[in-house]
């Protein structure tokens, strides 16, 4: 399948069919997963309200893959994003994720690499550390306050603003150092 720049528009009919509309032909929430797994971007679209449903869709594919024990989300993390949404950081974890993602997509072969010849082959891939210690206190800085959350700190100690800064700084610093190894990369 080549991959073009324009998504491909599956349309969701009433009877909740999906409807592939470059094939013209119906397709299942699998067909769709390895679509995405094949590099194209997708869009679903409800065909009578307009509203686009690819959001929904992936989620429901991920839980579906999820609950047949191929476990990519760690629970922690998984914790941690039903968290954010009652926290009101919301606006912070998409950004943060993108870049995460974004950095592995950027590193994935020298990734693949390590996978076959390393013991611990995450803490060879390039600016995994930086990554780690940038997730780290942005944890820190997010969940700190947050009952239930087993961080470095206990909960009840809530940082000072000067503190918070100093994290936030720290975080950038990290970012601008490993968008540059990257960049390099």
């Amino acid at each position: 399948m080549a991959t073009t720049d324009k998504p491909l528009l599956i349309k969701r009919y009433a009877s909740r069919r999906l409807y592939n509309t470059e094939t013209s032909d119906y397709v299942t929430l699998e067909d769709i997963a390895g679509f995405v797994r094949a590099g194209r971007e997708v869009q679903i679209i409800d065909l009578k309200s307009g509203d686009d449903l690819t959001r929904q869709y992936l989620l429901q594919i991920v839980a579906e893959h999820e609950s047949k024990g191929e476990n990519v989300l760690p629970v922690d993390v998984l914790t941690d994003l039903v968290r954010s949404y009652a926290s009101g950081v919301q606006s912070v974890v998409p950004q943060f994720l993108a870049s995460s993602f974004e950095m592995l997509r950027n590193n994935q072969s020298k990734m693949v690499e390590n996978l076959t010849h390393l013991p611990n082959p995450m803490a060879s891939v390039p600016g995994f550390e930086a990554l780690r210690k940038q997730q780290e206190a942005f944890l820190k800085s997010m969940m700190g306050g947050m009952p239930g959350w087993t961080g470095s700190e206990p909960a009840s100690a809530p940082e000072k603003p000067e503190e918070k800064a100093d994290d936030l700084a720290e975080i950038k610093r990290q970012l601008a150092e490993l968008q540059s190894k990257l960049s390099k990369l």
